[in-house]
């Protein structure tokens, strides 16, 4: 089920180009539409532990890596449509966009920092890594916060900020989510310890 609602957005796509319907602005409408769930999909990855937290319902945890590796996978159909579509494999002009267009350069370190984590998210990985399996899985927060100003700025400059505001309003949820959560914890730890350990969160990867 849950792959079936991850891929229904790429298949609208797909059935689109095949029916001319992709609006009168086709790379626009495919970058937009790519970009929109790749967001929309790393703030749901990133809700799975609170949701967790919150409801007791452990089972919910199996589903942060495979929407992790959704929300990566529209990020690759986005950047490979502005490297494509929009720009035919002009690679001087994707440098210079990179280094000169702010909201580009944002968008491309947070591809650039998702990476290592769809790379490490295997159970092969986060046995080799250890410890530090958990620091480099904590870049997500920063991809995404990145993600968010990428569409902002992208957004801004034809005044429409309505939805990378939202966007911003739930991460920022999210993240005091995560930061109570752990306040409490932090808190409960030493008598939860003296009478009984409580079980270890399975790592399943942020993506």
């Amino acid at each position: 089920m849950l792959w079936v609602l991850c891929l229904i957005p790429a298949a609208r796509l797909v059935y689109g180009a095949f029916t001319d319907n992709l609006t009168a602005n086709p790379i626009e409408y495919i970058t937009h539409q790519t970009g929109f769930w790749a967001l929309t999909l790393l703030m749901v990855t990133l809700s799975v532990t609170p949701i967790r937290r919150i409801t007791n319902w452990n089972r919910i945890i199996q589903l942060r890596r495979p929407l992790g590796l959704f929300a990566f996978f529209y990020l690759v159909l986005h950047f490979l449509t502005y490297v494509t579509l929009d720009r035919w494999f002009d690679f001087s002009t994707i440098f210079e966009d990179i280094a000169e267009r702010p909201y580009i350069t944002v968008g491309f370190t947070a591809f650039l920092l998702l990476i290592p984590l769809a790379i490490t998210s295997t159970k092969g990985w986060i046995r080799r890594l250890g410890k530090r399996w958990t620091l480099i899985h904590r870049g997500i927060y920063i991809a995404s916060a990145l993600g968010v100003l990428h569409f902002y700025w992208k957004k801004s400059a034809k005044s429409d900020t309505n939805e990378p505001l939202l966007f911003a309003a739930i991460l920022g949820v999210l993240l005091v989510a995560r930061v109570v959560i752990w306040l409490l914890r932090r808190r409960k730890a030493p008598t939860r310890v003296a009478r009984h350990p409580a079980p270890a969160e399975p790592r399943t990867g942020h993506i």
